[in-house]
């Protein structure tokens, strides 16, 4: 598997941790003075789990002895354990929405100054496990989806969480991922490699999907994350089995673009992962740093974690940039937006990693 390195050296720090890291989240600062993260922890001896906020601090030395520190300044109890979280900005305050594994949303307020949380849930609103959410930018909207076939919103109302059906599989089909692109639109993927594109305003179903089973009779597959970039909301950015990273761009819905993994007919792609993708984000540090490459037809970069223990950047028709590879999965990551050269991520051996780049 041939990879280039990383443009220049990286700083990475690895910060174990007593618990296990299901996700990772940068949380917007007041100031440029604070570093703070979001992570959902797992205590496997007593089966608890816990949205933490930690503060991060960074020190660029050459020898690392004491490169970083990690510091619980609140924490908030989950009833079970959490499989899915997001974060938004609601009025300058960040705003966290966790899903759990007995089928419930909760709505966590974080207070940057006071270091506190405040939480609302909305009881079981799937049958089993919420497999994905996503909150809507600036707001209080949550679609939750779920293996269930369950295609829920949450809104937050007088201080309580209500839900609306979108859609009910009723357990013949299954999502695992859900993004929102607008207000009023949200993609969602799921399992067969496929994607859905969702109108609130269009009620009865997606109103254009793609069916993406590529690959040959080995195994259907399963989308586990997607991604769309702000400025370019046709295009899907979807991760999933067997390394496969591919862009669906709903101008040209009958061909997937593919950046990694599995492909299409005779076309091949780089495959920098083997594995499960398990979260895909558009990288906006490399894609400043190319954006005289970039065409409005092209893919914009994309960063990836996998099974496998890789953390790396794919990009259209270009070798990959690995920048982390790890003896253990590397289960989530979040790309900083104050500062777009650092990126946290959650290691399967109980241990968090940062990485500066220059």
């Amino acid at each position: 598997m041939a990879m280039n390195g990383a443009p220049h050296p990286l700083q990475v720090h690895r910060l174990p941790q007593p618990n296990y890291i299901d996700f990772v989240r940068w949380v917007p600062p007041l100031s440029a003075l604070d570093r703070l993260v979001a992570a959902a922890v797992f205590d496997s001896s007593s089966s608890t789990s816990a949205l933490q906020i930690l503060s991060v601090t960074l020190t660029q030395t050459q020898t690392q002895t004491h490169p970083a520190d990690l510091t619980l300044q609140s924490s908030w109890p989950s009833p079970s354990r959490i499989t899915a979280l997001s974060l938004s900005l609601l009025r300058h305050k960040p705003l966290l929405a966790a899903a759990t594994a007995d089928g419930s949303i909760h709505l966590i307020a974080a207070d940057p100054v006071d270091l506190g949380v405040d939480s609302v849930g909305s009881g079981a609103i799937h049958a089993g496990p919420v497999s994905g959410i996503d909150l809507v930018e600036g707001g209080s909207e949550i679609v939750s989806v779920g293996d269930d076939g369950r295609v829920n919103l949450v809104s937050l109302n007088e201080s309580r969480l209500s839900h609306r059906r979108v859609f009910d599989g009723n357990g013949l089909v299954g999502f695992a991922a859900a993004k929102w692109a607008s207000p009023a639109e949200f993609a969602t993927g799921g399992l067969g490699f496929g994607v859905q594109w969702w109108d609130n305003r269009k009620p009865g179903g997606p109103v254009s999907q793609f069916k993406g089973n590529w690959a040959r009779g080995t195994a259907s597959g399963i989308v586990h994350s997607i991604d769309i970039h702000p400025s370019r909301k046709h295009t899907v950015i979807a991760g999933g089995s067997s390394g496969t990273v591919f862009a669906w761009d709903l101008r040209w819905q009958q061909q997937p673009i593919i950046l990694s993994g599995v492909a299409t007919g005779e076309a091949q792609a780089h495959s920098p992962l083997e594995s499960e993708v398990w979260e895909v984000r558009y990288d906006n540090y490399m894609h400043s740093l190319n954006i005289g490459n970039i065409s409005s037809s092209r893919i914009l970069p994309v960063m990836t974690c996998s099974e496998d223990g890789i953390l790396a950047v794919v990009e259209q028709d270009e070798e990959p940039i690995e920048l982390l590879a790890e003896p253990c999965a590397i289960n989530s990551f979040d790309i900083d937006g104050q500062n777009p050269s650092d990126v946290i991520c959650s290691l399967e051996w109980e241990s968090i990693a940062i990485l500066s780049r220059p």
